[in-house]
């Protein structure tokens, strides 16, 4: 028993650690928060299928605070905000918005239709917390990009995060699909696998 829980926290600061590394490589960022990252959120959903959503959680609470500190380092804290919209931008657009992940393993005894169900599921709430707080914290910018702008701060936010947001849910998506459909990686995700 003791040694299952111990496989459990490797295999977690592994994905964690998998994770962070990829969300370092970015192969687009939008001026104002937001990249497309090369699958930084697949460690932390496969995690949760593997290992149940309560594990998930805990496990992508951890990543949540890792993106903290990440935009942290990227000046979050020079944006400009007031004290209480810097509080809901902590919490809405890191803490909820990376801890949704946690949710991909409801599914994870459906096979892989339930799989990939609590993936685009889990990436969509990501997109959600982020769309609430475009709409809340960040209302718009008014020009979005060169050429076009809006005052609309929920056509603004539906643009700019889904700029961002389904991209990286289609490219995790068809990356799990092909992960998945490896046998000897499907044999890990049996419900009942150690």
């Amino acid at each position: 028993m003791q040694s299952k829980k111990v496989r459990i926290m490797v295999e977690g600061a592994v994905m964690l650690a998998l994770a962070t590394a990829l969300s370092f490589i970015q192969i687009y960022k939008l001026p104002w928060g937001g990249s497309i990252t090369l699958l930084s959120m697949l460690p932390i959903v496969l995690f949760s299928i593997r290992r149940g959503v309560a594990m998930g959680l805990a496990v992508s609470f951890l990543f949540s605070l890792i993106q903290l500190f990440q935009g942290i380092m990227d000046g979050l804290f020079g944006w400009g905000l007031t004290p209480g919209m810097l509080v809901a931008c902590i919490f809405i657009d890191y803490i909820f918005a990376f801890t949704v992940l946690g949710l991909a393993g409801v599914f994870r005894k459906k096979g892989t239709a339930g799989w990939i169900s609590g993936i685009a599921i889990a990436i969509a709430l990501r997109f959600v917390m982020h769309f609430l707080s475009g709409v809340v914290i960040w209302k718009s910018f008014g020009e979005l990009w060169e050429g076009f702008s809006t005052d609309s701060s929920v056509l603004y936010s539906i643009l700019y995060n889904g700029s961002y947001m389904l991209p990286e849910l289609i490219i995790t998506v068809i990356a799990a699909v092909i992960l998945l459909n490896v046998p000897e990686v499907r044999k890990l995700f049996r419900p009942d696998e150690d």
